[in-house]
């Protein structure tokens, strides 16, 4: 796995505006930290850990893992791309998010059934539609709001925004990869 996240140095992104490409490393570390957090999984024990709760109401590794994704798509299309083209075209990956964002109940949508392979393809190939829309975008446009019905919102703020949201559900999915482990591996 790429080492270069492993320095206590920050380095942006090539390709990017430097000041664009400082939070892009930042939001790519966590990513990498999420990776490393979920390495060597028992491979027996795997499909079961990852969909795992403790109670029908608490959301299982594979769903925060397609809550991220799903979440990392929608501020990316619904915000950061609201009245913006970015150089090369992006289009929403319908194939690679199937499931709504929360059933019914309001809950997150539980995703069984689902390999640790196939969420991470899935986390690559969206943060790879996340990173194509940045590039080539000027600052200017990066810390331009988005005047949304709700809210305004920049691109600079998203980034900010989906940094602290990854990391507060890799705090979860870590944790809840060691209820599910001590209580399926015992």
């Amino acid at each position: 796995m790429d080492n270069r996240y492993e320095k206590h140095v920050i380095e942006p992104l090539r390709g990017y505006e430097p000041e664009i490409g400082v939070l892009l490393w930042i939001l790519e570390s966590g990513r990498w930290r999420l990776k490393e957090g979920l390495a060597q999984l028992d491979a027996a024990q795997e499909q079961a850990i990852l969909d795992w709760r403790p109670r029908q109401e608490v959301n299982s590794i594979g769903s925060l893992l397609y809550h991220i994704a799903i979440v990392e798509t929608d501020w990316l299309f619904c915000e950061v791309l609201a009245d913006y083209t970015p150089p090369t075209a992006v289009a929403w990956p319908d194939a690679l998010l199937p499931h709504e964002m929360r059933d019914k109940q309001g809950l997150l949508t539980h995703v069984p059934g689902e390999s640790l392979a196939t969420h991470m393809q899935r986390l690559d190939a969206v943060r790879e539609l996340f990173l194509a829309a940045f590039r080539g975008m000027s600052l200017d446009e990066y810390r331009r709001p988005r005047l949304l019905e709700q809210y305004d919102v920049s691109p600079q703020w998203v980034l900010h925004h989906l940094i602290q949201h990854e990391a507060e559900h890799r705090g979860q999915i870590l944790d809840r990869r060691t209820e599910a482990e001590r209580t399926l591996l015992k």
